[in-house]
């Protein structure tokens, strides 16, 4: 990361927000937001609030929306733990609080705040995901003074850090665990990019010119991944659309098909069961919480189109057997 990256975390970039022109380079390996298999539970995701962005949850048929946290700060990028009863996320702070940018965990109903990033303001902390066994949690650190980036792991008390390598956005690690997803920059445009977990076998995705929003999921059979495709810097009469690929960057298959630049859809993640993608739909000034199968069918509204921006979204997985009265109406 840089210093204009970290001022996109409260600007708009590609998780809506509008991404400056990065120069980005990948660093080489030494020595994870994937969407682990499971039945479906709550969706999480930022949103703006007079008091900073916030997290927020809601069920899968649109009710029951919480705000989550209130933190001093901003809260982003929400990562739902395997069984679904934690979620690891961030907090931004303005300069010169001693822990500006670092990484929280939290239980599934905003309670138990416990903060992971030790005090610092030489390091920024951020976009953490869990592994698939939910013991660790995959994490981007910054060091500004010395201007070192990379992937790191740890386990989820903060402790027993380990360097991964590569960087820079949105580290996802895949449901068996061997591999890492994640997105780079060059010259002002972002790829989809998978590693090895260790760092090693780098491989890119998807070219350059596909222009991918910094977020992107793996579905739960690990088979595909789903991203935003002209959704970084956002251009205008051209629509940012939700595609699937596989790892190996074949079968890119699009799941939307906007045009024209005033609609566009930017993807969330998939289901625990991996029937639906859960994506924001910007329509107009617009925007709009919606699922849809990964064929395309099936385009079902969560929360209407209202002024309402959710950001950042992933679904989270039902803790336990427990039965929810309120179970998805949808069994498409």
């Amino acid at each position: 990361m840089n210093f204009a990256k970290l001022i996109t975390k409260t600007a708009n970039s590609t998780r809506d927000r509008i991404t400056p022109l990065m120069l980005l380079m990948l660093l080489s390996a030494s020595t994870a937001h994937a969407t682990f298999p499971g039945r479906n539970g709550l969706i999480a995701f930022q949103a703006q609030t007079d008091a900073g962005l916030q997290i927020f949850t809601v069920r899968p048929n649109g009710h029951d929306l919480r705000q989550i946290t209130h933190v001093d700060g901003d809260a982003v990028v929400p990562d739902w733990s395997p069984d679904g009863r934690q979620i690891v996320f961030e907090i931004d702070r303005p300069l010169p609080n001693p822990t500006f940018c670092s990484i929280a965990i939290m239980n599934a109903d905003g309670s138990n705040i416990v903060e992971l990033t030790p005090p610092d303001p030489s390091v920024c902390e951020n976009e953490p995901s869990f592994t698939p066994d939910g013991s660790r949690i995959v994490f981007d650190l910054f060091h500004p003074d010395a201007n070192d980036e990379a992937f790191w792991s740890m386990d989820r008390n903060g402790g027993d850090r380990q360097r991964i390598g590569n960087c820079c956005f949105d580290p996802n690690v895949s449901p068996n665990g061997k591999k890492l997803s994640f997105l780079a920059g060059q010259d002002g445009a972002t790829a989809l990019f998978t590693s090895d977990i260790d760092g090693s076998n780098l491989f890119q995705v998807t070219p350059f010119s596909f222009n991918v929003a910094i977020k992107q999921d793996w579905a739960p059979e690990g088979k595909h991944l789903a991203f935003t495709l002209n959704g970084d810097v956002l251009m205008p009469g051209v629509s940012a659309n939700i595609a699937t690929i596989r790892p190996d960057g074949t079968h890119l298959h699009f799941v939307t098909h906007y045009e024209g630049g005033d609609v566009s859809a930017f993807v969330g993640s998939y289901s625990p069961d991996g029937r639906w993608i859960v994506f924001r739909l910007n329509d107009h000034d617009s925007f709009g919480l919606f699922k849809i199968h990964p064929d395309g069918t099936h385009l079902r509204t969560i929360l209407p189109l209202s002024s309402f921006r959710p950001r950042f979204i992933d679904w989270g997985a039902r803790p336990g057997e427990r039965e929810d009265e309120e179970e998805d109406a949808d069994t498409e």
